[in-house]
């Protein structure tokens, strides 16, 4: 009998043992979904509340109309002009309007220039799209090896230069980074344009090209022209270092900190006791495990980005949505800046998004 129930016992422990596998797999799936699941539900509410507080700031100081054409219209044209609106009626009936046209698509149409806000923003979208691009293609080019050469360097002389360089670069304002290259590298020293996405020639080609996708590089690349290509780069240069020199500083800190952490974990103390050499630890084994944390910080950076791009853009004439909405700002213009507003809330809530995800499948112990 006790033979027979210790059998029975084993064959049960068998069974448990060859079905755990599948319900790791299953909780792994189902974690993995439900994961993706909440934070795409998230979306949601993140643009509605920014939306939100946008609407009700931006009315504080009153309709669009009064506040954009005060004083330039009589006021019976002006009462008017706030009646055909319909920014007479009760401020929570314009709001649950506005907020029905957001999710139809329909941003409304600018007070200054008259133009519809999506097409503002389809115009424009494109140009800051490639701003953060390069911005980005800038941090991770400096932010990552200098992050990883200060790990190496760590208790030296070259660490502490470099820590001092991370603060500087995410310390120092966009626009007093802008000026301070436009002085040496456009004005001192006269090698690179001082504002502008490319010179007036350049942009009259890329007019005339068929079907144009807005982003002037990828343009420039279709037009098969080097010297476009060259013109195109060449003013984007100093705009991309200024945007990106203050995420590439925190990049730097991030890898320089998770570098020394994982040189510190067991399975590295290991090989080093087995003689591998201090650059071969770094390399194969601490590198790239301190890149994992970069990727859930990209999201993040992104809206710094977003928000370093409308002094980036205006300090070099970049004409995207960040220079476009200090101009409606300046004009008081709320309609086109609530649309603005509107579209950077959603991608940055996308991006981080399409983070998560990525983290997710990198790093199975974030889905949980």
């Amino acid at each position: 009998m006790t033979t027979a129930a210790t059998e029975l016992a084993g064959s049960g422990s068998d069974q448990e043992q060859e079905r755990a596998p599948a319900v790791r797999r299953r909780r792994g799936g189902g974690g993995l979904a439900g994961y993706l699941l909440v934070r795409f539900l998230l979306i949601i509410p993140t643009v509605f509340i920014l939306v939100t507080t946008v609407f009700f700031l931006m009315r504080s100081t009153g309709d669009p109309i009064t506040a954009a054409l005060g004083g330039r219209l009589t006021a019976a044209e002006l009462a008017q002009r706030v009646q055909e609106a319909g920014y007479d009626r009760p401020l929570l009936v314009q709001y649950f309007e506005y907020l029905g046209s957001v999710f139809t698509g329909d941003f409304g149409t600018t007070l200054s220039d008259r133009r519809p806000v999506t097409e503002v923003l389809t115009t424009f979208g494109t140009a800051t799209l490639e701003l953060a691009c390069y911005a980005l293609i800038v941090a991770f080019a400096i932010g990552i090896p200098l992050g990883r050469l200060a790990a190496y360097c760590r208790d030296k002389w070259p660490d502490a230069v470099l820590r001092v360089f991370a603060i500087l670069c995410y310390a120092t304002p966009v626009f007093f980074a802008g000026l301070v290259l436009k002085l040496v590298f456009a004005s001192g020293l006269g090698w690179l344009p001082v504002a502008g996405r490319a010179s007036t020639g350049t942009e009259i080609e890329l007019q005339f090209l068929e079907n144009p996708t807005g982003i002037y590089l990828i343009d420039a690349i279709r037009l098969g022209d080097p010297d476009v290509i060259r013109d195109v780069l060449e003013h984007a240069v100093l705009p991309a270092l200024a945007l990106g020199l203050l995420t590439a500083g925190v990049f730097l800190r991030l890898v320089r900190t998770n570098v020394i952490g994982t040189l510190g974990m067991g399975y590295v103390e290991a090989a080093r006791s087995r003689g591998v050499a201090e650059r071969r630890l770094l390399r194969k084994h601490a590198y790239r495990p301190a890149l994992i944390p970069i990727i859930t910080v990209i999201g993040l950076q992104v809206a710094l980005l977003m928000g370093g791009a409308v002094l980036t853009e205006t300090t070099f004439e970049w004409k995207g949505l960040g220079f476009q909405l200090a101009e409606y700002l300046q004009a008081r213009d709320f309609v086109a800046v609530q649309g603005i507003v509107a579209l950077l809330a959603v991608i940055v809530a996308v991006t981080n998004f399409v983070v998560d995800v990525i983290a997710a499948l990198i790093d199975p112990r974030v889905r949980y």
